[in-house]
């Protein structure tokens, strides 16, 4: 696996192996140079505790979210060990290969510092949403599109990736980004795909980044998906946080699990420390809320998957009694979000120019998603049943009226 030679990964100085040493056998260096106001009877009453510099997150956090994905029903996924350590039992999330940060975005940046050197490519799906080109650009890589198509049902053409990554740039890729369940399409990774993906990615010496953060959220799903976390047959990065699970975009807590092939894991854990080091570990105020905001999840995630599905199904019956039948939505397996199709002879920004002008409604038409054809918009599934049954009429509305 190749990783980037931004990350200084060369041998720790005498002093560092000593200290090292001295903590592998359980003796207490004191430290002419500390400078933890918080060892030192300094710290504000408002934040209590002694603050211990845990880039990976603290330990104690790290803990209880393992307990949590432990504990999730992963079904098929327990085709392969869920942990990065030899030897463990199959299931057990070992704290250890999980990384605390501020949010997804937060983790994709840190990944391709990881694996990419400038001008180094990863692979990202379309249509998708234009965040992750953008943390790209970010950090000068660059990205290339697989095109996931739709017949009936979307689909990864893995067919398309095999030719990308055998291609004139394949030697430049370093990542395949797997959206699981793809926002805006809700399409989930089927087992098919997933087999040809961990494949394809091993022979090439490519990682998987799956980004899993509303795979809680089934919509109308196929049998046999899962999640990619824990994947063993190559090296994978597994992506969720809060801002999903717990519908609070505010809430500003994402992680990382590393898994796949031992010295894939080890040689990205190494690397990973060192970024985590440099960019400090995640707040102790925030982190010592995980355990109860874990709690919490159940309900949460219960709660927004009922509105969803009650909104869905609220909206095939709209569709169905529409007198016009010009609007139609795509299948959409998992998410908060489904993809209406409107009459071709439409431009999408005339039909947002209209909702604007005459609604109020703004909307996000399918271009912005990098869809192959003119004709769609984005709907939202998260509103008050009243108001989500008031926005697909107003859209209903406006087409009819633009038609006619």
């Amino acid at each position: 696996m190749h990783f980037s030679s931004r990350v200084d990964i060369s041998e720790p100085n005498p002093i560092a192996q000593a200290e090292a040493q001295a903590a592998s056998d359980g003796v207490d260096l004191g430290k002419l140079n500390d400078s933890n106001p918080t060892r030192h009877g300094l710290g504000p009453a408002q934040i209590p505790g002694i603050y211990a510099a845990q880039p990976r997150g603290p330990s104690v956090a790290r803990a209880a979210l393992a307990a949590m994905l432990d504990a999730q029903d992963l079904g098929a996924t327990r085709h392969a060990a869920q942990s990065c350590k030899q030897g463990d039992a199959a299931g057990t999330v070992d704290p250890d290969c999980l990384y605390l940060l501020s949010s997804t975005s937060q983790a994709y940046s840190w990944l391709f510092k990881l694996l990419c050197d400038a001008d180094d490519i990863v692979l990202t799906p379309k249509p998708g949403y234009p965040l992750i080109e953008s943390i790209a650009r970010l950090e000068c890589v660059r990205t290339l599109e697989y095109q996931l198509g739709f017949d009936g049902s979307w689909f990864i053409d893995t067919g398309a990736l095999r030719m990308l990554l055998e291609g004139p740039d394949g030697s430049r890729v370093r990542a395949l980004v797997l959206i699981n369940p793809n926002n805006p399409t809700g399409s989930y990774v089927k087992p098919g795909e997933r087999t040809e993906l961990v494949e394809l990615c091993w022979t090439h010496g490519v990682a998987l980044i799956a980004d899993e953060v509303f795979f809680e959220y089934a919509l109308e799903p196929f049998a046999g998906n899962a999640r990619l976390a824990g994947e063993q047959g190559v090296l994978t990065f597994a992506l969720d946080g809060f801002s999903k699970m717990l519908a609070a975009p505010h809430a500003k807590v994402g992680w990382i699990r590393v898994s796949g092939p031992r010295p894939d894991v080890d040689g990205a854990i190494r690397r990973l420390d060192v970024i985590a080091d440099d960019y400090l570990p995640m707040s102790d105020i925030i982190a010592g809320r995980i355990p109860e905001l874990l709690a919490a999840a159940p309900v949460q995630t219960g709660r927004v998957r009922r509105r969803t599905q009650a909104n869905l199904a609220a909206l095939h019956a709209m569709l169905q009694a529409d007198a016009h039948g010009l609007v139609s939505v795509l299948r959409a397996e998992g998410g908060w979000n489904v993809l209406l199709r409107l009459p071709a002879i439409l431009d999408e920004n005339d039909v947002v120019l209209a909702l604007i002008r005459e609604r109020r409604l703004s909307g996000q038409p399918g271009y912005f998603f990098d869809m192959v054809t003119n004709g769609y918009l984005a709907l939202s599934l998260l509103p008050e049943p009243e108001i989500f049954k008031a926005n697909v009429q107003a859209v209903l509305d406006t087409v009819a009226g633009l038609i006619g």
